[in-house]
């Protein structure tokens, strides 16, 4: 056999093997997929009960701003009310492919009468992603920025955050967490996790065969990493709905959703999808000295039940758990499907805390 010949064979057997792994791959690919689009598919129609007053703009009067990060990154800061009105201020950080506008129902809520700050995350909305490879612990970082900046000599903040915005606390937490008494008088974690994000998620059925788990985790991976365009339609929205909201949902929390994912920067999308891959934030947890609430829908397929339960158990041994709150059918997206009861659990938590300091 000539040299020729032999490398011919070579490449003949190297691609029919490229083949083989190739159609393997996709087969592991399609079970755990076509299982996800079952589950898709099976859920209700959205209610057509009009539009909801509480995730409209607000009204009041509103200030926009912009903090600079350590590497020089810019964030849109967004806020409302008086400084001077209240010793604490809530600051709002939303989630992943979300932006400041998620708030809606908290900012309407309050209106302009207590002191209100929220920030796009890093690459959402108008904030500048940076060239800086995002990470976990700049999460935490640019949270700290956003602090020094917005939050006067004298006052506290009172944290909120939803999904990555409760990691992001918890980025904090670990890293700038000491004596944290001085700075924060509260903090809340909503539909959130401190560990293993992506691979708790309830999204793709657990019931796969067992050759297709392979497969599973690669999806996994690609749900929160690619960077691929999404447009906002009937089909996308079908999509938004089993990914975030519950199953009884109301057709105005599925547009807002469907809208504001796909208002969302591809790139930013899958650069967080992807830092979020390695999440751990439990130490976090341990610096923690400040009342904390943990919410969490029971039909929650991001951040399941479970991650709330991690959460709660290491605040309650610590004496540190505010409260556990678990909104029957609601699914990731509970401060706009339960905005009601959640803008109460927030008036009881700023009542403790000014009982607490008796201001």
């Amino acid at each position: 056999m000539t040299t020729g010949n032999k490398w011919a064979k070579v490449r003949r057997w190297g691609l029919i093997g490229a083949a083989g792994i190739a159609g393997a791959t996709a087969a592991q690919l399609a079970i755990p997929t076509g299982a996800m689009l079952r589950e898709v598919f099976k859920y209700p129609e959205p209610v057509q009960d009009g539009p909801d007053p509480l995730v409209a703009a607000p009204t009041h009067p509103m200030r926009s701003s912009v903090v600079g990060t350590r590497d020089g990154t810019l964030l849109h800061v967004v806020a409302s009310g008086d400084v001077d009105d209240s010793d604490e201020i809530l600051v709002l950080i939303h989630g992943w492919t979300c932006n400041t506008g998620f708030w809606n129902p908290q900012f309407n809520h309050f209106g302009g009468t207590r002191p209100m700050v929220a920030y796009d995350q890093r690459g959402h909305g108008l904030s500048e992603l940076g060239s800086t490879k995002p990470s976990v612990e700049m999460l935490g970082q640019d949270l700290q920025a956003v602090l020094e900046a917005m939050i006067p000599e004298g006052k506290r903040a009172v944290l909120v955050g939803h999904s990555m915005g409760g990691m992001t606390i918890m980025s904090w937490a670990k890293q700038f967490g000491a004596g944290m008494e001085d700075r924060v008088s509260a903090i809340v974690l909503c539909s959130t996790a401190a560990r293993g994000v992506v691979q708790r998620q309830h999204l793709i059925p657990d019931d796969v065969p067992a050759l297709a788990r392979p497969g599973k985790r690669m999806l996994e991976r690609l749900f929160t990493s690619s960077r691929l365009p999404l447009p906002s339609n009937a089909l996308t929205a079908k999509f938004s709905h089993y990914i975030t909201v519950g199953p009884v949902a109301r057709q105005a929390h599925v547009d807002f959703t469907d809208e504001m994912v796909s208002a969302c920067s591809p790139k930013a999308r899958g650069a967080w999808g992807s830092a979020m891959y390695t999440l751990d934030v439990l130490a976090g947890l341990d610096k923690v000295t400040v009342p904390t609430a943990v919410v969490v829908g029971d039909a929650d397929l991001l951040t399941p039940v479970e991650h709330a339960q991690e959460m709660a158990k290491a605040l309650s041994s610590r004496g540190f758990l505010h409260s556990y709150t678990v909104y029957e059918g609601a699914g990731h997206m509970v401060p706009f499907e339960r905005a009601v009861p959640l803008n109460a659990l927030l008036d009881d938590l700023l009542s403790d805390v000014s009982a607490a300091t008796g201001s």
